[in-house]
C-alpha cells in the first residue's frame, strides 16, 4: 500500500512539475544577435548573426529557475560588406569552418535592480573556447501576434565580451579592432 501511494505521489509531482514548465522558442524572422566593435578607435562597425536560435525552458512558478540557451551559426555573419563577412568567417577571426556555432547555456538568473531586468550568467562557447559570462536579460513584454494568433514574448540580451578571451582575431591589435565587443540580442518567442 505504501509503495502504491509513493508511486502515485511521484507521478502526481512529475505531472504538476510538467505543467509548471513551458518551452519558448524564438521566431527566426523576428530575432537576431547584433555585435558592435570599434574600428581604428573611432568608428562603430556593426553586424548580425542572421541565423540565431534562443530557447527558454521557463519555470512558471519562479522565472529565476528557468534555463536559457542560445546559439548562432557563424556562417550567418552579416555586416553588409561581403568581403568583410568572408574575412570574419576565415581563420583570422571566427574560423567558421572549424567552429560553426557560438553557444550559450545559462547557469543562473537573478533579479536586476529594475523591474523586468535580470542578470543572466552562463557559459559561452565561441571559437572552441568556453568561458563564463554575465549578461543582462530584459523582459520587454508579451502580446498576441495578430498574424499567428499566438502569445508572443519579447526578451533582449545585452552584454560586452572580450574577443581575445575567445581567441578571435588575435593578429589584429586593439587599435585596429577593439577587444571589447558589445552584443545585443533581440528575440520574439512563442510556446513550442
Amino acid at each position: 500500500m505504501f509503495k502504491k501511494m509513493t508511486s502515485l505521489l511521484a507521478v502526481l509531482l512529475i505531472t504538476v512539475s510538467a505543467f509548471a514548465q513551458k518551452t519558448l522558442v524564438n521566431d527566426p524572422a523576428h530575432s537576431r544577435i547584433q555585435f558592435t566593435v570599434i574600428h581604428l578607435g573611432i568608428n562603430d562597425i556593426t553586424g548580425n548573426f542572421d541565423q540565431t536560435d534562443l530557447t527558454i525552458n521557463t519555470d512558471e512558478k519562479n522565472f529565476l529557475n528557468s534555463k536559457i540557451m542560445f546559439s548562432s551559426e557563424m556562417n550567418s555573419i552579416n555586416t553588409n560588406i561581403e568581403a568583410r563577412d568572408k574575412h570574419l568567417k576565415s581563420a583570422d577571426f571566427f574560423d567558421a569552418e572549424t567552429y560553426p556555432k557560438m553557444m550559450f547555456v545559462s547557469t543562473s538568473i537573478t533579479k536586476g535592480k529594475s523591474k523586468n531586468y535580470y542578470t543572466l550568467k552562463g557559459d559561452l562557447t565561441m571559437h572552441g573556447v568556453t568561458k563564463p559570462v554575465s549578461l543582462m536579460l530584459v523582459y520587454r513584454g508579451s502580446a498576441i501576434n495578430p498574424m499567428s494568433k499566438k502569445e508572443t514574448h519579447s526578451y533582449q540580451v545585452l552584454g560586452t565580451l572580450k574577443r581575445l578571451d575567445f581567441g578571435v582575431g588575435p593578429k589584429f591589435p586593439e587599435m585596429l579592432v577593439s577587444n571589447l565587443v558589445r552584443i545585443k540580442g533581440d528575440f520574439e518567442l512563442t510556446e513550442k
